[in-house]
């Protein structure tokens, strides 16, 4: 077979079924061998940066490594940010580049780039495959590393004559690496002392991170918070990992988290942290965070324990395995002051009140379409504004449903994720929740959508200006706005001309019907909301603060009729 043949042969047998792409001069051979193969779908993006983006969220989505595929030189470099987005948030993507033929490689030769050293901090693992009897090896093993342990992307660089070259196939049936162990298990000792812990606590508090998801510990982390009578609180990435609607749900902590959950972590003498990081916008002002608790982490990844936060009580291994075991040792309580506690502090402080009035507030538009979807959706998001509201006042129900971009902060993500999204997961209802600032960074992926027919719902809050940044402008730089204010397109008009119908809301009234409208139509469908432009998330803690910092809103008045929020 030819080295295209090949990989095409080892994509079948790790089970790919959908790669994201965008041809060019060093992977033509690749791209003239695809007709071979009907069972592997290829989705023709726009921006290289799109195919990383959508096989990044397809395999936030699905479990299962998302795959993108890209020229050399520009075309590999212009997946650097989606790669890098993977990275952070520890997705398992393969990014196969194609490279100049073998005789050019360091002779700068026509769109040569050196994509293995430029993404060696920002991958896994990565390989150039110099011969073709390599690649079903390398192949085998880049599945291998990018889903086990801690997950995330690995590229492959194949120069184009080795596509061409012709090799024996064989597809290992195993692999040896002997210097990567992942530690799934927890120490047992160790799993002991955290249950102890937990047993004589007063004042507990859960804080699940994306590993939990990572590891599909919903079950577990459910029983734990029931059968030990613990709050649990989420990281932006660890949102959907257990059920807003439960009644020991405290939302998401951290700069833009609910103010009482900020509050149960000052006041907690103890922390269970599952699958997080103790990462600087969760955890604020480090020296002040849960000063009165003693800390058990539970981590895939060794590397993250103490890394930012001392703990007490360190566990490497899987979530999901050692949440088992823990389960088992822990016994049935009640905390009814610790939680009766927070149900006051929750009165006292409604983070989620959205006060009444004739404004399209944003907070409005997100929770509307939390209502008329039930928390029955997947909610795609880039950064921004847009984003904090979209946690805090869209109802998280369903396991694994919030897709976005957290340690990288990526802004454009939103569009070409929710298409891999909703390409991976068809038979689900995606919202792309777009700021009008993040979506003009990829905007061109509407395209895609139309092409592709796939029936993303898109809602772009715009304020006109990049939000956030104008936020912390107002906060913290005297409200001199220099750069922010933003001139952006009819977003209707522009989606048209890609075929996709569009609305502008402009009122309350309308809001509901448009969402019922979008829902309606089987393709992809556009709303620009026009919101209040100096609208601000809250709360918020300044940077450098501690939790007990934080603002709140100072604009809170009555809330609107039938949300059940509680107003000052």
């Amino acid at each position: 077979m030819t080295g295209a043949q090949i990989v095409f042969e080892s994509l079948i047998k790790e089970g790919v079924e959908v790669i994201f792409g965008f041809p060019g001069g060093t992977v033509l051979p690749f791209y003239d061998t695809l007709p071979q193969y009907p069972q592997i779908r290829h989705v023709l993006v726009r921006h290289e940066q799109g195919a990383a983006h959508a096989a990044d969220a397809y395999a936030r989505a699905t479990g299962k490594p998302g795959v993108c595929v890209a020229t050399s030189g520009p075309g590999a470099t212009n997946l650097v940010t989606g790669i890098a987005t993977a990275y952070l948030d520890s997705s398992p993507v393969i990014a196969i580049t194609g490279q100049v033929a073998r005789p050019y490689i360091g002779k700068d030769a026509f769109q040569e780039i050196d994509i293995t050293g430029i993404t060696l901090p920002i991958t896994k693992h990565n390989y150039i495959v110099l011969r073709a009897d390599e690649i079903a090896h390398v192949f085998k093993e880049a599945f291998y590393i990018a889903t086990s342990g801690r997950p995330g992307p690995v590229l492959i660089d194949i120069p184009r004559d080795v596509f061409v070259e012709q090799a024996e196939f064989q597809y290992p049936a195993k692999i040896d690496l002997p210097g990567y162990k992942p530690v799934l298990k927890g120490h047992p000792a160790q799993i002991k002392k955290a249950a102890r812990l937990i047993n004589q606590a007063q004042r507990p508090v859960i804080i699940a991170g994306r590993g939990a998801i990572i590891s599909r510990a919903f079950d577990e982390l459910k029983q734990l918070a029931e059968k030990a009578q613990i709050p649990v609180i989420t990281t932006l990435l660890g949102i959907s990992s257990f059920p807003e609607n439960h009644m020991l749900s405290l939302g998401m902590l951290g700069m833009h988290g609910m103010a009482y959950a900020n509050m149960a972590v000052d006041e907690a003498d103890l922390v269970v942290a599952i699958g997080m990081r103790f990462d600087d916008r969760a955890t604020m002002k480090a020296s002040a965070f849960a000063a009165k608790a003693r800390i058990i982490h539970i981590d895939i990844d060794p590397a993250e324990i103490g890394k930012n936060i001392k703990v007490d009580v360190p566990i490497v291994g899987d979530a999901k395995n050692i949440l088992r075991e823990l389960n088992e040792e822990v016994v049935s309580q009640t905390r009814v002051d610790w939680v009766n506690q927070i149900d006051q502090w929750r009165h006292e402080h409604p983070s989620l009140a959205i006060r009444g009035g004739d404004e399209l507030l944003p907070q409005f538009v997100i929770h509307s379409i939390s209502e008329v979807t039930d928390g029955n959706a997947l909610v795609v998001t880039g950064v921004g504004q847009h984003q904090m509201w979209s946690a805090q006042h869209f109802c998280f129900k369903k396991p694994n449903s919030l897709i976005s971009s957290g340690g990288l902060g990526t802004m454009g993500f939103e569009l070409p994720a929710a298409l891999g999204v909703k390409i991976g997961c068809p038979d689900e209802t995606v919202w792309c929740m777009a700021g009008d600032g993040s979506l003009q960074m990829t905007i061109q992926e509407l395209a895609t959508a139309a092409q592709e027919r796939t029936a993303i719902k898109i809602a772009i809050l715009n304020n006109g200006y990049l939000g956030m940044v104008r936020q912390w402008q107002e906060l913290f730089f005297g409200k001199r706005y220099v750069a922010t204010p933003l001139s952006g397109p009819d977003f209707v008009k522009i989606a048209e001309a890609y075929g996709i119908p569009g609305l502008r809301v402009k009122k309350r009234a309308e809001v509901v019907p448009a969402i019922h409208r979008a829902m309606e139509h089987p393709g992809p469908f556009l709303i620009d909301f026009i919101v209040e432009p100096e609208e601000n998330v809250y709360p918020i803690v300044p940077p450098g603060a501690a939790f007990c910092e934080q603002i709140e809103c100072p604009r809170r008045k009555a809330v609107i009729p039938g949300t059940n929020r509680v107003s000052e």
